[in-house]
């Protein structure tokens, strides 16, 4: 998967995150952990609009290339640098087969029907959920 570097800065209840490889796209939040929520979701928009356009995204740098180039402007006094993951949807279903204690199955499967999804939907959107929590 790949990571680009984000710069997150704020204080309080006012947290953002740029992300330099990518012009324009950013995203905020209340807390640290909701702002990376919010940009990792801003940079699978962007990638999705990009693909539509048949335009190519940057290639993700290295933090360091990213940190010693001047025009990302980084200042480490009060700035923190953090990746955040691209997640891709690539419109091609694969099959997998996975094994599942038969309770957790049951649960999953109960969830899923109360939401009006199929097992496969509410296993991806859980594991994307999962992923973007963990940044």
């Amino acid at each position: 998967m790949t990571h680009y570097v984000g710069i997150l800065e704020g204080d309080g209840d006012v947290w953002s995150i740029r992300i330099p490889d990518v012009p324009g796209c950013h995203g905020g939040g209340a807390s640290p952990d909701q702002a990376l929520s919010d940009t990792i979701s801003a940079l699978r928009e962007v990638a999705q609009r990009y693909a539509t356009r048949g335009i190519a995204m940057r290639d993700a740098r290295p933090l360091q290339d990213v940190a010693a180039d001047p025009e990302t402007e980084f200042n480490s006094a009060v700035e923190i640098a953090v990746m955040v993951p691209l997640l891709l949807d690539r419109s091609r279903p694969v099959s997998a087969n996975i094994s599942l204690d038969a309770g957790l199955l049951e649960a999953i499967d109960a969830e899923a029907k109360r939401r009006g999804l199929t097992r496969s939907a509410f296993l991806a959107s859980a594991a994307r959920d999962k992923i973007i929590a963990a940044g």
